[in-house]
């Protein structure tokens, strides 16, 4: 059979690592993206990037460890390489500190990071509101320079990117005999996923080159995340919001808090307020499926609904989506050789 058409819907840091995965996996693959945002645009631009993972109930944790775990020494590699400059990936060490003693002692990441340990009395002493804390060394992928290095392999490896609005799926299957659904937040109208809702973030963005080090309140709502030209100021978690728009007073309230547990921030500068809508569900939709229509059939992929965590398990994820599509090309085979018979 001729090489199969696959197109993959959506550009943030989950749909452009699956389509790296299936041209570095089936390089006989006719590949396009198909995206309405490209970086700057995308709800991965907004992301801070830092390699800190959110459990998500409806997972199994360990495979949201081997997710994890895939994509730090994916990200590590990189980081250790010649490229770490312009993908934009580094490691950064920090603290991650508690009010009250949190209920698990190790978090299942903890053995992923490298050098993670309790807080000494010594580190603790710069946070008196908090009694405890651990600290730890991670990875941060800055974007968008990130996203643009992912669409430069992607492009050396004569993949295809077109913007453009997609309504339905069913609407690519006179050109594609593949769709991969990476559309995020995108995914609640394009395929009608009521289990798939907003959880709209607001950060700032400033500039502190002082700051080197992370600080994550053990909430996860307030954290500190330096990057290599700024600061990720957090944040908020307001579920079911769809609006785009900063709003002041919860830019005055991220930045008193953040300077509450690092006061230098009170000199930055340059402050810029970002928004974006974490696409969030009981767990991540990766399955495939078939949709039919008058004896027509497409094969998808679904890979979206990473909440907070697209940066953290992206790779992971993306691993797993092109092992459906490599299932899904099998079929299709299995499809032309029935009907030759």
């Amino acid at each position: 059979m001729a090489a199969p058409k696959v197109a993959v819907v959506g550009a943030g840091v989950v749909g452009l690592s699956t389509a790296l995965c299936v041209a570095e996996t089936f390089p006989a693959c006719s590949l396009a993206v198909v995206a309405e945002q490209f970086t700057p645009d995308t709800t991965s631009d907004v992301a801070a990037g830092m390699l800190i993972p959110h459990t998500t109930p409806g997972t199994p944790i360990h495979v949201q460890k081997q997710w994890f775990k895939e994509t730090f020494t994916y990200l590590f590699a990189i980081s250790n390489s010649v490229e770490a400059a312009e993908a934009g990936t580094h490691f950064v060490s920090g603290w991650q500190v508690f009010k009250s003693t949190p209920k698990e002692e190790l978090p299942f990441w903890s053995d992923v990071v490298l050098g993670f340990r309790p807080m000494s009395e010594a580190e603790l002493q710069k946070f008196p509101q908090h009694s405890c804390g651990q600290a730890f060394t991670t990875l941060k992928c800055d974007c968008p320079p990130y996203l643009l290095w992912l669409e430069k392999r992607l492009k050396a490896k004569g993949v295809q990117m077109y913007t453009r609005k997609v309504a339905n799926l069913w609407e690519l299957q006179s050109e594609y005999n593949i769709v991969v659904n990476c559309a995020g937040i995108g995914a609640h109208q394009l395929v009608g996923d009521q289990k798939l809702f907003p959880v709209r973030g607001q950060v700032l963005k400033v500039h502190a080159p002082w700051v080197k080090n992370f600080i994550r309140d053990g909430d996860g709502l307030t954290y500190i995340y330096p990057g290599i030209h700024s600061v990720t100021l957090g944040g908020t978690r307001e579920k079911e919001s769809w609006s785009l728009s900063p709003n002041p007073n919860t830019t005055k309230d991220i930045f008193d808090r953040c300077c509450a547990l690092e006061p230098s921030l009170q000199r930055a500068q340059d402050i810029k307020v970002k928004v974006g809508l974490r696409p969030s569900r009981a767990c991540v939709r990766l399955q495939r499926e078939i949709l039919s229509q008058g004896g027509a059939k497409l094969l998808v992929v679904h890979n979206y609904g990473h909440g907070s965590g697209g940066f953290s398990m992206h790779r992971g994820t993306a691993k797993e989506a092109a092992h459906l599509v490599g299932e899904c090309i099998a079929a299709l085979q299995d499809f032309s050789s029935r009907a030759k018979l």
